[in-house]
């Protein structure tokens, strides 16, 4: 998936497709040119189509799936249907107004993880927010923002969180910095009913949280946030996903992701056990 920071940003089921095209297009002996010239296109046009850097057009897929030898018809319009459902826009478009192009493929791969990890050393993850802290939270970070806007953006965060109560959700599974609990946001009603919100989902099977205290000291990841998916697809690879101010950076090399997955497995041994969370929780609700 590499690097999106610009340009469009691919849907799960588009970066799947592309996979496939590329395990037919090498099962059958070609290069990226010989599929180019196919479609009369560059060698450069099949790699994008592959990477999912691009739409997929249907006219385009059927006559590569005709080229890497897909005939019989069942096959070849499952695929074409797959690649039909790609091209639409997720739920997510009719928030376009206050969502980053960069940040929708992050809305398209929480959506299709069963296993989401995540390290977050300032803010509680949005999948966990109340209404009342994203505001806050939203406020701090887009300071000339209208009402209007942040309230979409409340209503954003609020919808990606109905994955957490659907019939067969993804594990949450996040390391939380002492310091997210201590910065008081939003002032104390804020803070004490974002710490209900958070004791209340910690008693669920799908929500593993832990905190990672100041005792603790230093540890493998003090250097930012990051999430790590894993999916239920045999196509998709782990992903790993940073940001910054300006833009989101989604990695799926082996290498590159291992570092992140090692450094959350040394950080979950370190910080404080799960099942203490919800006392460690209690104590902190007091002093609010």
């Amino acid at each position: 998936m590499a690097d999106t920071r610009s340009g469009g940003a691919p849907t799960v089921l588009r970066v799947v497709l592309g996979k496939r095209l590329q395990d037919l297009r090498e099962k059958a002996g070609l290069t990226y040119e010989d599929a180019g010239r196919a479609l009369d296109v560059t060698h450069a046009t099949i790699r994008r189509m592959e990477k999912a850097e691009v739409g997929l057009k249907i006219p385009y897929v059927e006559k590569l799936l005709l080229t890497y030898g897909v005939t019989e018809h069942e096959e070849l319009e499952g695929f074409l249907s797959l690649a039909r459902d790609a091209n639409r826009r997720g739920w997510w478009h009719r928030f376009r107004d206050v969502l980053p192009e960069w940040f929708s493929a992050f809305v398209s791969l929480e959506g299709e993880a069963n296993l989401i990890r995540a390290y977050e050393p300032h803010y509680v993850p949005g999948l966990l927010q109340t209404p009342d802290y994203a505001r806050a939270v939203l406020r701090a970070g887009m300071p000339h923002a209208s009402e209007e806007e942040i309230e979409r953006g409340v209503a954003l965060r609020i919808e990606r969180q109905s994955l957490l109560t659907q019939a067969d959700p993804p594990l949450l599974w996040v390391v939380m910095d002492e310091t997210v609990l201590r910065r008081p946001i939003g002032g104390p009603d804020v803070m004490r009913g974002q710490v209900d919100r958070l004791i209340e989902a910690t008693a669920t099977r799908h929500v593993r949280l832990q905190i990672m205290p100041f005792a603790a000291g230093p540890h493998p990841a003090m250097y930012g946030p990051f999430h790590i998916f894993r999916f239920p697809i045999q196509e998709l690879p782990d992903i790993a996903y940073t940001e910054s101010l300006v833009g989101g950076v989604y990695l799926d090399q082996r290498d590159d992701v291992s570092a992140f997955l090692e450094a959350l497995d040394r950080m979950c041994a370190q910080a404080a056990p799960a099942h203490t969370t919800g006392d460690y929780l209690g104590g902190i609700r007091e002093e609010f």
